[in-house]
């Protein structure tokens, strides 16, 4: 029994920590670099018939060439909510249409704004730790509530413990794996 409530505090843990890292990824994904990335625009609000609307409802998206995103919306009477929304995002970019699609070139960034989008995204990987952190918090304070319930030993509770450091530090690693990677990406250009 007292096994199964360490065990169960872990496997919440460790569900949470995976969620802090993929939506620090996702977070880093949203950072524009030089090259034509979706993640830039799929989560962008659009004013849809009354409603607003993550234009991955609205629309697919290609990358012909590194440089320029294509934009295809299911309904061709978007077009005008969708340009509108990029443009209020304030991303740097310039929609352009043909009546059908959507492109949207991608300039070269200059070194200023790769500086500028590397703190953004090292900002980014700090908050996914904190949350991990928390995570590990909140364990804690679990296991030490059951140990002070005579629920599990002190022992177990010590187990527990290091397993929630060792997810910690795993799960850390991966943002910080993540973020290597997005700083590369963004200072080559």
């Amino acid at each position: 029994m007292s096994e199964e409530l360490v065990q169960a505090v872990r496997e919440d843990a460790a569900e949470r920590m995976a969620k802090a890292t993929a939506h620090a990824r996702n977070e880093f994904a949203g950072v524009r670099s030089g090259r034509a990335n979706s993640g830039l625009v799929e989560k962008l609000p659009v004013e849809y018939y009354g409603g607003t609307v993550p234009l991955q409802q609205l629309a697919s998206f290609s990358v012909p060439e590194a440089r320029m995103l294509v934009i295809t919306p299911f309904d061709k009477a978007s077009i005008p909510a969708i340009e509108r929304s990029i443009r209020e995002a304030n991303l740097g970019l310039n929609p352009s249409n043909d009546g059908v699609q959507i492109r949207l070139g991608f300039p070269s960034l200059t070194e200023e704004r790769r500086k500028e989008f590397v703190k953004m995204v090292k900002s980014k990987a700090e908050d996914g730790r904190t949350a991990i952190r928390a995570v590990r918090r909140d364990g804690r304070k679990d296991l030490e509530s059951f140990q002070k319930d005579s629920e599990i030993t002190e022992d177990e509770c010590r187990r527990g413990e290091d397993d929630l450091d060792k997810l910690t530090k795993k799960y850390e690693a991966e943002i910080e794996a993540a973020l290597e990677a997005k700083t590369v990406e963004l200072m080559e250009g």
